[in-house]
């Protein structure tokens, strides 16, 4: 059906936090001076990517992965819903502090297919930004009396980013992106969240937000373990090829474009994000751009693909 990229309209979250790096940065016509997430690549119904070519333009990916299975290869799937979300986030300020959690949980207690393991890769990052990432409790008893007395200070472990930085963030971890962060998240399908603090904020109104502390503690996984990844490398033709994440929900790496390379697809479809430069993509002939803020699938069924120019991307996988 479709022997071209499916290129996706992102669509955008206002949050509390948000800024605008999306439209500065990305040049997205972002709705508010508080856009906080564009959903760049979703088929998720909180926020399903519009089609923009071919056949399908002006329908949705999650109408698309549901009434056309042969684009995806669904035949060979094991995933009831459309497996991924890819999200860039412009953190103008803290995110709360939160934690999602695993597949049977979220079946079990929300009635969702999915529960959420995500990662980030650091687009920009101001100086001396960091994140949460992890705790520092024993035991789950002392998890539970740290949240109870709200000694966050001791029970939260922070780490500084930079530009470029990759971080694995398994359901059932405890974390939150700092302010001046701007990241592209591969995660899996699912927009469960339990906020653990957030910092005593109150909106105009002068709420606070919810929290979900009861929860919170039934996922958060004791003792905190970090998941490293080996960075392993090749080279095809004029592209670097870095290998981020092989784990039981996605594969993520970082494409480095110079020059040009011949590639076949040798998965059931590739998610795929320009983060840096401009690049063409050419299928049976037929050019195609892609330069930075641009997201497209390759769906199942192309054979082989020419990329030229000079990028970076942001490729992930099932």
């Amino acid at each position: 059906m479709y022997k071209e990229p499916i290129f996706l309209k992102p669509v955008f979250q206002e949050r509390i936090w948000g800024g605008q790096k999306l439209r500065t940065e990305y040049g997205y016509q972002i709705p508010s001076e508080q856009t906080g997430e564009a959903w760049v690549i979703s088929a998720h119904p909180n926020g399903p990517s519009i089609i923009q070519n071919g056949p399908l333009q002006g329908h949705t990916l999650k109408e698309a992965w549901e009434n056309h299975a042969e684009l995806f290869n669904k035949r060979s799937s094991r995933h009831e819903a459309y497996p991924l979300l890819v999200k860039i986030l412009d953190a103008n300020a803290d995110l709360s502090v939160q934690v999602h959690p695993d597949d049977s949980y979220a079946r079990e207690v929300e009635g969702e297919p999915y529960g959420k393991t995500e990662c980030w890769y650091v687009l920009s990052a101001e100086e001396n930004s960091e994140i949460i990432f992890g705790h520092h409790a024993k035991t789950r008893e002392q998890l539970e009396q740290m949240m109870d007395q709200g000694e966050w200070n001791d029970l939260l472990q922070r780490v500084k980013v930079k530009q470029g930085d990759f971080i694995y963030v398994p359901s059932g971890t405890l974390h939150a992106i700092g302010k001046g962060i701007v990241i592209l998240e591969t995660q899996q399908s699912s927009d469960i969240t339990y906020r653990v603090y957030d910092y005593d904020r109150t909106d105009d109104q002068g709420n606070k937000r919810e929290l979900h502390l009861d929860r919170a503690k039934q996922v958060t996984k004791v003792p905190h373990k970090p998941v490293d990844f080996s960075r392993d490398k090749r080279v095809v033709d004029d592209l670097t090829i870095t290998s981020l994440a092989e784990a039981q929900y996605f594969a993520v790496s970082h494409w480095h474009l110079n020059g040009r390379t011949m590639q076949k697809l040798d998965k059931d479809f590739l998610q795929v994000s320009v983060i840096e430069g401009n690049a063409e993509i050419t299928v049976e002939g037929k050019t195609y751009e892609a330069n930075k803020g641009t997201h497209f699938i390759l769906p199942y069924g192309i054979e082989e693909y020419e990329l030229t120019g000079n990028a970076e991307l942001i490729v992930s996988w099932t």
